[in-house]
């Protein structure tokens, strides 16, 4: 029979590895989120301006996801690329 502290740690080792889980699985999502607007916006921006220029795909890695969301919706009305992503 299993000491109380040996269940105590159990317990805290099963709570540990579900929560380690959970925040794992939350990253994961945020992240295929992440690279999935990403993608779409490098699409866009080559389907309309062409080859993507060193400039803006680093622009474009580094981007955080209120960037990507604020360009995905402006390449509608952006006459450049420069005027999407801002001046290099």
């Amino acid at each position: 029979m299993a000491s109380l502290s040996d269940r105590l740690r159990a317990e805290g080792m099963e709570k540990g590895l579900e929560q380690g889980i959970e925040k794992g699985m939350e990253k994961g999502m945020e992240k295929g989120l992440h690279d999935g607007v990403e993608g779409t916006l490098r699409k866009l921006v080559h389907l309309k301006f062409g080859a993507i220029p060193a400039w803006a795909d680093e622009q474009m890695k580094e981007a955080t996801d209120e960037q990507l969301d604020r360009w995905v919706t402006g390449i509608l009305e952006a006459e450049s690329l420069e005027s999407l992503l801002g001046e290099r």
